[in-house]
């Protein structure tokens, strides 16, 4: 085929791939569990995939000294239990900040206080303590002139917001917003901080299955969500429920807040009635997230230039956990520290070892008709993973990507020329899927090189068209 120019879409997913700062992941180091390595252990099995963020659930001074000198950033936690002697007592918020703070940084880079943890679902009605209790403790950072290094926030979960969809139609529940949130957001604006948000498509696709997509849930290609309040059309799930609680600080006159993720995940086993729940999706979900985030930034329609950290739930799969199956299989890692699953931590990619690297696909501009926020790509595998076309994207789409692949992108397309072994079958999807694969061979596999603005992705299993089976490139 002729040589045309690379189209823009396609060169902006290659700079992307090559050039932008990648984002960072962090992770979720839950210990309700009576099976887990030892802190020291735990730590070298973070740096040793490159995890460069952890938020513990409480301040232990075994795991606090364990992450000291490693460069991680830490985030504590002050837990509910606390809350009430943090928030009455300044003299209580201190000794805390002193002993779990003071006494441990640098050489412990902690940068985040999480004051409670999803205090407004707590059965013990603790929400008019979680502003008060906040402000005791950055006022004794304060006192140890730390507080612009340590900033103080807590996670709130979805269940706080009135209404989610559609995303534009977010609201904080009446009961809370004037009473607690509303003083909280303005907490965090006077000490530039940010909110705190756990946020979890996996309930909203199990108890909606039958109306949510599975790729809409997990960040595969899909059509697309319409917004009818704003126009905007979303790609996941996930953007969805943060743009929800981005209007409804808006609503309050709160959208200059910055927000980070706090938990997110998608558990690898469940009860039968736990729709969605397994090695394949969550490897799916949190893969394809991680490549987002570590290629091209976390943003969302409503807030195209956001740049939104994520901490993944969790490190282990904790067997002391309450409630559901799922509850005690959200881990990346078994307790004898071997995956669940393989994600990348890295924009380079962790080590492949044992299971699937899922991928996520750069995201184009909406200039460039990636809708903002647009979807991911499926789960590769170690050694053995091919790209294909992506059959529900657009025909000139896949001819444009096509013709760059065959073209300047240096992709063998011979075969697929009249007469050739792999002419037939003579259809778009076919043809464009064998020049895909054969670009994605010849650049090893790269971040972003099976991508075309959402027109390929990568998969597992061996696909063949006709008689034409797709190389691996080995």
């Amino acid at each position: 085929m002729d040589s045309l120019k690379i189209p823009r879409f396609i060169l902006f997913v290659l700079i992307v791939a090559t050039s932008t700062s990648a984002g960072t992941i962090g992770i979720n180091y839950g210990r309700v569990a009576n099976n887990l390595p030892n802190p020291s252990t735990v730590v070298s099995l973070l740096k040793s995939h490159g995890i460069s963020r952890v938020k513990l659930y409480d301040a232990d001074p075994t795991v606090l000294r364990a992450l000291s000198g490693t460069g991680i950033r830490t985030t504590i936690t002050v837990p509910n239990e606390l809350l009430i002697s943090t928030a009455t007592k300044p003299s209580f918020a201190s000794a805390w900040v002193s002993r779990n703070v003071a006494s441990h940084y640098p050489d412990t880079l902690i940068d985040v206080v999480s004051v409670g943890n999803e205090v407004f679902v707590d059965p013990h009605n603790l929400s008019n303590y979680l502003v008060p209790a906040m402000s005791n403790i950055h006022q004794a950072l304060v006192n140890h002139r730390l507080d612009s290094a340590v900033k103080v926030s807590s996670p709130i979960a979805l269940s706080a917001l009135q209404s989610s969809y559609p995303p534009s139609s977010g609201s904080f529940k009446p009961d809370l917003a004037g009473t607690v949130i509303k003083p909280m957001l303005e907490f965090l604006r006077r000490t530039g901080s940010f909110l705190m948000v756990n946020a979890y498509p996996f309930f909203a696709y199990e108890a909606n299955s039958d109306v949510i997509s599975l790729d809409y849930a997990l960040f595969r290609p899909n059509p697309g969500v319409l917004d009818p309040g704003n126009g905007l059309r979303y790609y996941s799930l996930l953007d969805a429920q943060i743009d929800a609680v981005f209007a409804a600080m808006s609503a309050l006159k709160y959208d200059d807040l910055r927000l980070v993720v706090t938990e997110t995940g998608w558990p690898s086993k469940g009860d039968p009635k736990e729709t969605g729940a397994s090695v394949d999706n969550a490897a799916a979900y949190n893969g394809n997230l991680a490549r987002r985030v570590l290629v091209s930034d976390l943003n969302t329609p409503r807030k195209p230039q956001a740049d939104i950290d994520v901490y993944l739930f969790a490190l282990f799969n904790e067997n002391q956990k309450f409630g559901p199956t799922s509850e005690r299989n959200y881990g990346l890692f078994y307790p004898n520290e071997e995956a669940v699953y393989e994600i990348a931590f890295t924009a380079d990619g962790a080590t492949p070892r044992r299971k699937e690297v899922p991928q996520v696909k750069a995201v184009a501009p909406a200039a460039a008709g990636g809708g903002g926020g647009g979807g991911g790509v499926t789960t590769s595998s170690v050694g053995r993973t091919w790209c294909v076309a992506n059959g529900r994207a657009a025909r000139e789409k896949l001819q444009q990507a096509l013709d760059y692949a065959c073209g300047e992108g240096k992709a063998d397309c011979r075969a697929i020329q009249p007469g050739q072994a792999c002419f037939d079958p003579n259809t778009i999807e076919a043809h464009a899927s064998f020049a895909f694969n054969s670009y994605y061979q010849r650049n090893g596999r790269g971040v972003g090189t099976c991508d075309f603005e959402g027109a390929a992705y990568v998969v597992t299993q061996a696909p063949k068209f006709g008689k034409c089976e797709l190389s691996t490139g080995a």
